[in-house]
């Protein structure tokens, strides 16, 4: 097997156990379903009730595992529903989901959600990580250019195409309509996801973890605002990488406070567009 699996990408994993014991459990499901066949038939012939068994999990739902005509998708969305476990766990275990856009998640998870994903085999799992393992400077690059797009709504291709010492982040809160003039709006998800991005980023340019998806940025300005007891004309939160500041129009202002990492995000993005104007290093002074 290649060097990807030599304690090199899933270090915290034995692939070889993890597939004995997912092939355990497919194989002792697979008895139980055949001993309640059994036990199904032993109660019509005696003429007794018998409960009817279904999978209820949403993505592989059978309403009748043990009708034989049913028996064949049964343990097809069994095992689905084994395995794409399995492939989310080897996904967080072994770092490379941190290194994804939004985009590149997304998809992933879709695929996971819709069974749309090989067999939980080690051909398999050895092709796919290898792949992914070879293409993470790529990912990880594309996240950055997705986060700026996201995050500079203002860009325009004849502009330099940068990040410069601050940004302003439309709508992080959304205003609402016909309701009392002193309404704050509520807080935006797609905009604090956005800006847990831009985190990621920084941490994995600083080689450090991803960050835990319990201190996100909704969290930490939600956490904030109830600590003021109110909403005020504006609010501020100083994190890791950046000081916001949020008004009551919705926009945050976003000063950065490691003018080293947004350096390192605008050479990935010079380096795609070689063409839009330099960035100017000095402007991060301004």
């Amino acid at each position: 097997m290649s060097d990807v699996f030599e304690g090199a990408l899933v270090k915290s994993v034995s692939i070889d156990n993890m597939l004995n014991q997912r092939n355990a459990v497919v194989e002792k499901i697979v008895a139980a379903l055949d001993l309640l066949t059994e036990a199904r038939d032993l109660a019509g012939a005696a003429g007794v009730g018998f409960p009817r068994f279904k999978i209820d999990e949403h993505r592989y739902a059978v309403y009748n595992m043990l009708d034989p005509e049913s028996r064949g998708d049964a343990e097809k969305n069994i095992r689905l529903c084994i395995d794409s476990a399995g492939w989310a766990y080897l996904m967080n275990e072994s770092g490379l989901r941190s290194l994804m856009d939004a985009k590149a998640r997304s998809k992933w998870d879709e695929s996971l959600q819709k069974g749309e994903f090989p067999e939980l085999t080690k051909r398999n799992i050895e092709a796919t990580f290898t792949n992914l393992h070879d293409s993470r400077g790529e990912m990880f690059e594309r996240g950055v250019i997705e986060v700026f797009r996201h995050l500079s709504w203002d860009y325009k291709t004849n502009n330099p195409f940068r990040f410069g010492k601050r940004i302003i982040i439309r709508n992080l809160r959304n205003q609402v309509t016909g309701g009392r003039s002193d309404s704050y709006g509520y807080l935006n998800h797609r905009a604090t996801d956005e800006l847990d991005d831009l985190v990621r980023v920084f941490r994995v340019l600083e080689g450090e973890p991803e960050p835990d998806h319990r201190d996100s940025m909704w969290s930490r300005i939600s956490k904030q605002e109830r600590a003021e007891y109110r909403v005020g004309d504006e609010n501020e939160l100083q994190a890791d990488y950046f000081h916001i500041r949020w008004f009551k129009n919705g926009n945050g202002h976003l000063t950065f406070s490691r003018a080293d990492l947004v350096e390192k995000m605008n050479g990935i993005l010079t380096k795609h567009y070689p063409g839009a104007l330099p960035h100017d290093k000095n402007a991060m002074a301004a």
